[in-house]
């Protein structure tokens, strides 16, 4: 039986790995590297560990002491924390943070890839246990989206897309070809609340993956909370890039969709250009 690592942030999407993972075979060595992560995590891990993202040398120095070769990052860490000074950084730390050419996300992570490969620890493909949360294109929803929403999903597509080549964001919340929203170091859940809060009614949430994403970190993600953020604000459709976009809690999510009204569906990019909707 394998040992793995696994860098919990919060959110659901670090159990559904474990889970996954669990099945496997495999031993999971877990680490919460935030305050927040699923209360499951510590239940269900073969061993669980709470150490912060900014004490890097000691997370470091427990994955290899279990005798971890391979590590996996997933779940929420936001930006805010180098910024907000909500934890001192270790030695290490300070010194990934010190030869960072910028603070983007693609490039703190790459920084930290570096850093675990320096004593060993390979970060695979986050998806390598995660493929059945990958849907196909697809309308989940009772209802579908009104050709008007299309052109707001179709617009909103390319925009994200052109975000994402940035490293700026993933997310852009749209209503009748205007951007509302853009996520930035605020992530997800904000900026749909602050753009549907903005569009005021039905306003059309999309999330693509980077046209350079590094399937290793930071592969885009929806679920319940973002369903929630949505509708606290009276969102209308969450379009989402189908085969690189991870659908966790899928069936409660569109099962509450449903109940309230919302449309939810994945598109390739290809299906994104047409100018009627494919699905």
């Amino acid at each position: 039986m394998a040992t793995i690592g696994l860098l919990a942030g919060i959110g659901h999407l670090p159990v559904e790995f474990l889970r996954a993972a669990q099945r496997d075979g495999h031993r999971v060595v877990t680490i919460a590297v935030t305050d927040g992560a699923a209360p499951e995590l510590q239940r269900e891990a073969d061993v669980f560990y709470y150490i912060h993202v900014l004490k890097l040398n000691r997370i470091i120095r427990t994955l290899v002491a279990e005798g971890v070769t391979e590590a996996t990052m997933l779940g929420k860490v936001t930006k805010e924390i180098l910024f907000k000074q909500m934890a001192l950084p270790d030695a290490r730390a300070l010194k990934v943070l010190r030869r960072l050419r910028n603070r983007k996300d693609d490039t703190i992570m790459e920084a930290l890839v570096e850093e675990l490969a320096a004593d060993g620890i390979r970060v695979p493909d986050q998806t390598l246990y995660l493929r059945a949360l990958l849907p196909a294109p697809q309308v989940f929803t009772r209802r579908r989206p009104t050709a008007e929403e299309w052109a707001d999903i179709r617009f909103g597509f390319a925009t994200a897309k052109q975000m994402g080549r940035l490293d700026i964001g993933q997310t852009v919340v749209v209503s009748r070809r205007a951007v509302m929203a853009i996520e930035a170091i605020e992530g997800t859940d904000a900026c749909i609340a602050r753009g549907c809060a903005l569009a005021r009614r039905g306003a059309v949430v999309v999330k693509t993956a980077k046209p350079q994403q590094d399937t290793r970190f930071d592969v885009p993600t929806v679920g319940m909370q973002t369903l929630q953020s949505m509708l606290a604000h009276d969102g209308a459709v969450l379009a989402i890039e189908a085969g690189r976009t991870l659908f966790v809690e899928r069936e409660a999510v569109i099962a509450e969709a449903d109940r309230r009204g919302i449309a939810i569906c994945a598109v390739t990019q290809e299906q994104a250009q047409a100018p009627e909707m494919p699905l």
